[in-house]
């Protein structure tokens, strides 16, 4: 056991001393006239009435262990890693294709939604491209930003100079963001259903995993996701799906949840105050210490 104040400690010699004078001190003998009757000593008696009066100076030295402050390690506890995850969403003029219920577009925004529901307690960031990158909510740990952009963003609402697919320039600019993060994993969820108009090299698919980013894509629509977008993936450690319908949009959502699964790491115990049991002792002896002075106490006569 460790103390905030150990120096205070050092005045546990005035209780000792109360206990050890309580015992070796001498009285005067005091004898009750009784008719008829003799006096005799009683050892254990004294003793007793020596206990009682100790009950206050063991008092002032719980008094004084509590004041010099106690201390205890909690228990190791474990807490979840965070997830730096940036979804990218292409917003050209393609998304507009119907897809479900709604567009391309829609059905992107929706799976989102749901999946900001499995990753409670991760960080996201919402990135819109085109030609142009447009970096629409910072990583925040606050879903609402997230869930709140669909209507301000719609590819048919956009100015003209969003209308093409640069891919390989927005993962540059969701780069920029992520490394900006110390702490936690990185992630970026690229959603597209087209080839990129720029250049997606192998230059940056070792940028991206020296910084320890895993990209995830979805490839959204018809036919199959392009070579250059499954070479980037697959040489960060992420993967590549292909989505033709909206239920296999929203199950694609959770295969990425289930490979990217939420860390736990432990962390060092804490130094927390340990008053209590002290004080329960404080208190007990108080008590008997007064039911004592009922009948138990030294006759100072």
């Amino acid at each position: 056991m460790s103390f905030s104040y150990p120096w205070l400690l050092s005045l546990l010699l005035v209780p000792t001393f109360l206990v050890v004078w309580t015992w070796m001190r001498k009285g005067r003998y005091v004898v009750l006239p009784l008719d008829h009757s003799g006096h005799a000593g009683s050892r254990w008696l004294g003793g007793l009435v020596n206990l009682a009066g100790c009950l206050p100076a063991l008092a002032l030295a719980v008094v004084i262990v509590v004041l010099s402050g106690p201390l205890q390690l909690s228990e190791p506890k474990t807490k979840r890693r965070l997830t730096n995850i940036e979804f990218c969403v292409d917003i050209s003029g393609s998304m507009t294709a119907p897809f479900g219920a709604g567009s391309r577009y829609d059905a992107s925004m929706q799976a989102i939604d749901d999946f900001l529901d499995y990753r409670e307690g991760d960080a996201f960031g919402l990135t819109f491209f085109g030609t142009n990158v447009l970096h629409w909510v910072p990583l925040t740990s606050d879903t609402s930003a997230v869930r709140c952009s669909p209507p301000f963003m719609r590819p048919e609402n956009v100015p003209p100079w969003f209308g093409g697919t640069m891919i390989a320039k927005a993962l540059r600019a969701c780069q920029k963001v992520l490394v900006e993060r110390k702490e936690g994993d990185r992630m970026i969820v690229l959603i597209s259903d087209g080839s990129s108009a720029d250049t997606l090299d192998d230059e940056l698919a070792r940028e991206l995993r020296q910084n320890n980013i895993v990209v995830f894509a979805i490839h959204i629509g018809s036919g199959d996701a392009p070579d250059e977008v499954v070479n980037i993936t697959s040489l960060t450690g992420g993967e590549v799906f292909v989505s033709g319908d909206v239920e296999g949009l929203q199950g694609i959502f959770k295969r990425i949840d289930e490979m990217k699964q939420t860390k736990l790491e432990k962390t060092s115990a804490e130094t927390m105050d340990n008053h209590g049991p002290w004080c329960i002792v404080g208190v007990s002896l108080l008590g008997v210490s007064l039911l004592a002075s009922f009948g138990l106490r030294y006759t100072p006569w």
